[in-house]
This record gives structure tokens, sequence and C-alpha cells, in this order.
């Protein structure tokens, strides 16, 4: 009725893969601290990372509107 409450709803419109990696540039930083990358628009909240850090990313999980990643040494 109000749209799915129990995880079934499997599709995903996010550019990325989890464990996938790209490079990108943080250009904010998140209200928990966490920089924050976007992919095509896709917003991607990376630990550890800081404005204006260009990294090597590792996509850790994905969710309809972000996704959260680390950074790949």
């Amino acid at each position: 009725m109000f749209g799915n409450s129990y995880g079934n709803d499997k599709r995903n419109d996010a550019p990325i893969q989890e464990g996938g990696e790209y490079d990108v540039k943080i250009e904010d930083t998140g209200r928990d601290g966490d920089g924050i990358a976007r992919i095509e628009g896709f917003v991607v909240f990376v630990s550890g990372a800081k404005v204006g850090d260009e990294v090597k990313i590792k996509i850790n999980s994905t969710r309809r509107n972000f996704a959260f990643a680390e950074i790949v040494e």
C-alpha cells in the first residue's frame, strides 16, 4: 500500500557497484565527519576522507540514494 517495508525491493538505480573501486574527489563533509564524493551525481560517504582529497575508494554498501565506501591504499 505505502511501498515495501519488508526489504524485498532489490531495485538499485546506483551508477556504482558494491565492491567496485573508483577514483573520486571529496567535495564535502557529512554530519558525522565522513567525506562526501559524487559519482554521476550519486552520493558516496567515504570514511576518513577530507574535503579536497583525491582518493581511490572501494564501495562497501549501497542504498537507494547513497553508498558507503572506504579509501583503498
